[in-house]
C-alpha cells in the first residue's frame, strides 16, 4: 500500500491530494501543520481528525513513507520537493511546482540523480471530472484533429483569506507561473504537443493600484508544430458567481468542437462538470459528475511500477519551461 505524508498546507489543493490518494487505496500517514494560512490547518484537522501531525523532519526521515504531497507557498515548493527525493521519496506538488527557472533546472537534476518522481497535480485537468471526460472524446477522435485550445482561468480575489504572500510575485511566482500553467497543461495535453513556444504573453494590475506588484490578468498566446493555443487568467471573477471561477475550455478539432464549463454553467444546467460536444453527427450535453478521476491511479501506479502513466516527467518540464518563459517575457499593462 502507498503511504504517504503532507509537507506545506498554504492551498486548498492539498486536500485534494489527499481526496485522491486515499481513493487510489494510499494511507495517509500524516502531515505537518506548518502553515502560513491556520484555516487550512483548522480545516485538516476537521477534515482528518485522526490524521497526526507530525514535525516535517520526522516525516522527510521516515522510511517508510513513499510520497510527500506539498501545497506549500509556492516558491518553497520545489525546494521540498528535491529535499523529499532526495530522501527517497516520490512527490505530487500543487501548481506551481517551481517559480523560476533555476528552481526547474534543481528539480530536472534531482530527478535524474534520484530516479524519483516530480509530479504536479494539475487540478483544473487532473481533479475536473469534465476534462476527463473531454480527454478521453479527444482520443477517440470525436471531433478530429485538434488545432486550437482556448482556456479561461478566472478566479475570486476574496481579498480578507489571503495571506500577505499572496501579494508577492516572488512569492507566487506571477499570475501566468501561479494559474496560466494549468492551461498550459491543457494545450500540451489536448493539442498532443510534446514541446511549444511563448508567441506572446502580456501581464496587469487593472483593480489594485495600491499593490502595484500584484498581477490580476495574465495572458498567453502558443504554438507547437501541431496547434495553437489562447490563455486568460485574472482575478475579476464577481461576487454574484456562486463559486470561485467560471473556468472554461474551448477544443476545437478539424471535425467538431468541444467546450467544458467546469464550473458552473451560468443561467442554465445546475452543478458543474458540462461537457458540450458538437460535430458532424451531434450537438449534445454531456454531464461528468459521474466520470472517474484518473490521475490518482495512475500515480499510485507509477510509484509501484516506475512508470510514466500520469504523467510523463517531460510534460511536466515543459509546462513548467512554457510557463515560466511567458512569464519572464510578459508586456506589462494595466496600472504601471
Amino acid at each position: 500500500m502507498l503511504r504517504f505524508a503532507v509537507v506545506g498546507i498554504d492551498h486548498g489543493h492539498t486536500f485534494d491530494h489527499v481526496k485522491g490518494l486515499l481513493a487510489a487505496g494510499g494511507e495517509f500517514v500524516g502531515y505537518c501543520p506548518q502553515t502560513s494560512v491556520p484555516a487550512i490547518r483548522e480545516n485538516f484537522e476537521k477534515t482528518y481528525p485522526d490524521a497526526p501531525q507530525i514535525d516535517r523532519e520526522k516525516i522527510f526521515a521516515d522510511p517508510s513513507i513513499d510520497v510527500i504531497c506539498i501545497a506549500a507557498i509556492p516558491r518553497d515548493r520545489a525546494g521540498l520537493a528535491i529535499r523529499a527525493m532526495k530522501a527517497g521519496k516520490d512527490v505530487m506538488t500543487d501548481k506551481p511546482g517551481v517559480t523560476t527557472f533555476a528552481q526547474l533546472e534543481e528539480v530536472k537534476r534531482t530527478v535524474a540523480e534520484t530516479g524519483r518522481i516530480f509530479s504536479i497535480c494539475f487540478s483544473e485537468r487532473h481533479c475536473v471530472r469534465s476534462a476527463v471526460k473531454a480527454g478521453k472524446l479527444v482520443k477517440e477522435g470525436a471531433i478530429g484533429k485538434v488545432i486550437q485550445t482556448l482556456g479561461t482561468g478566472p478566479h475570486r480575489l476574496q481579498l480578507p483569506t489571503r495571506p500577505d504572500w499572496f501579494f508577492d510575485p516572488e512569492a507566487f511566482g506571477g499570475i501566468i507561473v501561479d494559474i496560466a500553467s494549468h492551461q498550459v497543461d491543457q494545450f500540451l495535453f489536448y493539442t498532443g504537443s510534446t514541446t511549444g513556444e511563448v508567441v506572446a504573453s502580456s501581464v496587469g494590475n487593472f483593480g489594485m493600484p495600491e499593490k502595484p506588484d500584484f498581477q490580476d490578468f495574465g495572458e498567453v498566446l502558443l504554438r507547437s508544430d501541431k496547434a495553437s493555443g489562447y490563455v486568460r487568467v485574472d482575478w475579476f471573477t464577481p461576487e454574484a458567481l456562486p463559486t470561485w471561477g467560471d473556468g472554461r475550455l474551448t477544443i476545437l478539432g478539424t471535425e467538431g468542437y468541444i467546450e467544458l464549463r467546469k464550473y458552473i454553467d451560468i443561467a442554465g444546467r445546475p452543478g458543474k462538470d458540462h461537457l458540450f460536444l458538437v460535430n458532424g453527427r451531434e450537438m449534445t450535453h454531456i454531464d461528468c459528475s459521474g466520470e472517474k478521476l484518473d490521475y490518482f491511479d495512475a500515480f499510485a501506479a507509477d510509484v509501484r511500477d516506475r512508470s510514466e502513466t500520469a504523467m510523463t516527467q517531460d510534460h511536466v518540464y515543459e509546462v513548467c519551461r512554457l510557463s515560466l518563459e511567458a512569464q519572464s517575457k510578459a508586456a506589462r499593462i494595466g496600472n504601471r
